[in-house]
């Protein structure tokens, strides 16, 4: 006996994979390790700046794609991450540029950069304010745009 069984055609139709689970990160870790990060990376733009004398605004935009980069790592798809990682740079570049300030005084008063930075922070920070320059004032923008467009662009 002979039947005729043909088995069933496949089904044109496959389902789409599941898409994959959004990635959450930890706002607070990811605000504490952009903070870190806005410190460490004004500390480098300070010295930097004082080394040659001049002031370069890539390396604010440089500080601003830092904190960005770790905060959108560390914190995921957050909506409020781009506005921190702009706050956070502007600390980040202000840092650096004290920092600038305090060696450039250092260098003329031979007091301590760390005298400067704990015990004399006020007076040095009059002292910046003073002195500061309309490009200084750009280059916190440059900083803080990079900082926000690197950490919105990231979150997508």
């Amino acid at each position: 006996m002979s039947q005729n069984f043909t088995p069933p055609a496949p089904d044109s139709y496959t389902a789409a994979p599941a898409p994959a689970p959004a990635r959450s990160g930890n706002v607070v870790l990811a605000i504490l390790g952009a903070a870190a990060t806005a410190l460490a990376a004004g500390a480098a733009y300070g010295g930097i700046m004082s080394a040659i004398d001049f002031q370069i605004g890539y390396l604010a935009a440089g500080v601003g794609f830092l904190v960005a980069l770790v905060a959108t790592r560390l914190g995921g798809r957050n909506p409020l991450l781009p506005a921190l990682s702009a706050v956070l740079t502007l600390a980040g570049v202000y840092a650096g540029y004290v920092l600038d300030t305090a060696i450039g005084v250092s260098e003329q008063e031979s007091i301590p950069v760390s005298e400067l930075l704990t015990t004399e922070l006020v007076d040095l920070n009059q002292f910046y304010i003073d002195s500061i320059n309309p490009i200084s004032i750009l280059f916190y923008a440059i900083g803080a745009y990079a900082a926000f467009q690197t950490a919105r662009k990231a979150g997508h």
